[in-house]
């Protein structure tokens, strides 16, 4: 498989980024080190180029009514500037995708994909226009995402827009001025859980915007950051990552996604998940702490005192803010309230671990 480059790959490797293959692209991973990189983003501000995600506009009289037959959330509750945490639900119990939904006007939306799931999810929404007035259009190769993130993201970027960052409430947007270009979508969102703004733009646009950004935040500290850093600082704040935590398997009930999952409208396989909700799940996904000193990686198994498989780790690193070893995995209802004992297999032996309230890491 031919792996895709982003707009912006030359500026990365000017930067000496160490590339590697990530969801069909060539994807920044570090630029100096990981430890560094999310330290960064924690306690001052790094920029991430995620312009490998999907974005699908979806245009028409039944826009919402499109949104509320193929996703689990509420699209109804959405209101022009503000962005939905959802899920594409399919009709076997698992998740097709985890996405962001944006409500541009009441006829026009953009949903935002993971990358590895672009072809699929376009094929899978596009069978569900059948007699709705609704158009979609994927403009996945000709937009450039940039995050922004970390406490002094908006002190960082203010310069650039006269939009007031600091007064934008979490998951709204507005489309704005940014780096001297019109209608630039600027999201109070992130995957980081340390605050900041996710900026869509052209790809003609992007290596501007990119120098702007980075020379407007450079008094604030401003540096680059890869794909490793983060995935430590989503799971600090347990955040399911597709593919790992979530899958075209795995119930988004057991999941942990009954928050967004509204039955107050009907959408695909909107029955048998309620039916799931109300007679209780059989597994649940945990976050966990070592407390043996350790790392937990994905597959390890997850084991009971007496060393029975009970589960397997989904997501696991040695977490940089608390100095421990933590992960997520899937394990018996009975494993799964705070403080529970369970063990990490880690090169054959058992690691002394509890199940913990997420996030890990407290805002």
């Amino acid at each position: 498989m031919t792996l895709k480059q982003l707009p912006l790959h030359h500026v990365h490797q000017q930067l000496g980024a160490k590339i590697m293959p990530f969801a069909g692209y060539e994807m920044p991973v570090r630029y100096t080190s990981d430890l560094d990189e999310h330290n960064t983003v924690r306690n001052a501000v790094g920029i991430f180029d995620v312009s490998h995600m999907g974005e699908f506009i979806v245009r028409g009289a039944d826009a919402c009514a499109f949104i509320q037959r193929v996703s689990a959330n509420d699209a109804s509750l959405l209101y022009d500037g503000k962005v939905q945490y959802s899920y594409l639900p399919n009709t076997q119990g698992g998740v097709v995708d985890d996405l962001l939904v944006y409500q541009i006007s009441p006829v026009e939306f953009m949903l935002v994909v993971n990358a590895s799931n672009i072809d699929k999810d376009w094929n899978w929404i596009s069978r569900y226009t059948d007699g709705l007035a609704v158009e979609l259009t994927n403009i996945s190769d000709s937009t450039c995402l940039f995050a922004v993130q970390g406490p002094l993201a908006a002190q960082a970027l203010q310069s650039l827009t006269n939009a007031q960052l600091d007064a934008m409430s979490y998951y709204t947007f507005e489309k704005t001025d940014f780096a001297g270009f019109a209608n630039v979508i600027v999201s109070a969102t992130g995957y980081t859980g340390a605050g900041g703004f996710e900026i869509y733009v052209a790809n003609e646009q992007a290596e501007a915007v990119w120098q702007a950004i980075m020379q407007a935040g450079e008094p604030f500290g401003i540096k680059p950051i890869g794909l490793g850093a983060r995935d430590t600082l989503r799971l600090e704040m347990g955040y399911c990552l597709y593919g790992n935590d979530i899958t075209d398997t795995t119930s988004p009930i057991e999941a942990g996604l009954g928050w967004v999952t509204k039955f107050t409208h009907d959408f695909v396989n909107a029955d048998a998940l309620k039916a799931q909700k109300d007679a209780g799940v059989p597994r649940k996904l945990v976050g966990f702490e070592l407390i043996d000193r350790g790392i937990p990686r994905g597959h390890y198994a997850l084991c009971d005192a007496e060393g029975q498989v009970i589960g397997e780790v989904t997501s696991g690193t040695q977490s940089p803010t608390l100095g421990k070893g933590i992960g997520m995995g899937y394990v018996p209802t009975a494993f799964s309230k705070p403080g529970t004992e369970i063990f990490v297999n880690v090169r054959d032996r058992l690691l002394k671990a509890q199940v913990a309230k997420l996030p890990f890491v407290k805002k």
